[in-house]
Order: structure tokens, then C-alpha cells, then sequence
């Protein structure tokens, strides 16, 4: 089973270049100023969805992008829901769960969106907070959505420009 997986190679064109690392960190940074600037209180959120969705392209961003707010917003409002008439209660965290998965499938949601609308809605249910679940609900799909947009931005202002590859000849 383990001479299947991949442990240790490099595909060249899966690589960061110089330009991605430059462009990601210049956007996850801004994205922290952003949600800084709009008294979001866990900015680290902004700059946890910038890193989940900052591609190489347009197109590939946009994608990863769409599926991370719809994902965010299941989860956060599933959580709000759950936190607020049911608290921490196990049983209602299960089936918040499952009902999360059930929405997931409804909406066509790939199991990676799925697993994100499931943290989303742990982190409003399990983790302790003095807001209202509402309130924590808005402001993680504010943060995430901040962060996505940055992103958006960023590879859209400054387009990563392809590697020739290996394989392709001068003509």
C-alpha cells in the first residue's frame, strides 16, 4: 500500500515559484491589515483563507475561492444554528455534522468543501466564546471572506507568468 503513495517527489510544475511566494505572502498580509482595519476579532482567519485559496491562477483561485465562502457560509450558518439552541451538546454536533454533509450533497459540494463547512461550524460550536453564535458566525464568514477577496485581488493584479515546461520545445 505505501510503494503507491507518493512519499518524496517533485513534479517541476507543482513547484512555487518566486512570484507565488512573493504574491501569497504580500496577500496574506494584507488580508490580516484588512480584517485589522475592519475590528474583525480573529484576524487570522483572513490570512488562513487567503493561504487555503491563493492559486497560480485566476481561474484555479476563483474555484477554490467559490467552493471556500459557500462552504463558509453552510458551516457558519448550520453553527449558528446548532450553538444557539443547542449549545455543546454531542448529540446536536453529530447531527449538525451529518446535516452539514446532507447540505453538502444537495449543493454539489466536493468533500474538501465539506470538510471546511465541518470546521467552520466546530469552531463556532465547540470553541467558547462570550458572543452571541451569530455574532461569531458573521464575523468567521466576514474574516474568510475578507481573505478570499485579497486573494482574488492579488492574483488578479499581478498574474504569476507560466514556466515553460520541461518537455516543450523551442519552435
Amino acid at each position: 500500500m505505501i510503494s503507491s503513495m507518493k512519499l518524496w517527489a517533485w513534479d517541476e510544475k507543482n513547484l512555487p515559484s518566486i512570484t507565488h511566494a512573493i504574491r501569497t505572502a504580500i496577500a496574506a498580509t494584507a488580508s490580516v491589515v484588512i480584517a485589522r482595519l475592519a475590528q474583525m476579532p480573529e484576524v487570522y482567519w483572513a490570512a488562513i483563507a487567503t493561504l487555503v485559496v491563493m492559486q497560480s491562477t485566476l481561474g484555479a483561485t476563483l474555484t477554490l475561492s467559490i467552493e471556500r465562502i459557500v462552504a463558509t457560509a453552510v458551516g457558519a450558518s448550520v453553527g449558528a444554528l446548532e450553538a444557539n439552541y443547542f449549545r455543546a451538546n454531542l448529540v446536536a454536533y453529530a447531527v449538525a455534522i451529518f446535516f452539514v454533509g446532507l447540505l453538502s450533497f444537495a449543493f454539489r459540494l466536493e468533500k474538501t468543501a465539506y470538510r471546511y463547512a465541518s470546521i467552520t461550524l466546530t469552531i463556532i460550536v465547540l470553541i467558547p466564546r462570550s458572543e452571541a453564535p451569530w455574532a461569531t458566525a458573521l464575523h468567521r464568514f466576514l474574516e474568510v471572506s475578507i481573505g478570499i477577496i485579497v486573494a482574488l485581488a492579488v492574483v488578479a493584479l499581478s498574474p504569476e507568468h507560466q514556466r515553460p515546461s520541461p518537455d516543450s520545445t523551442a519552435e
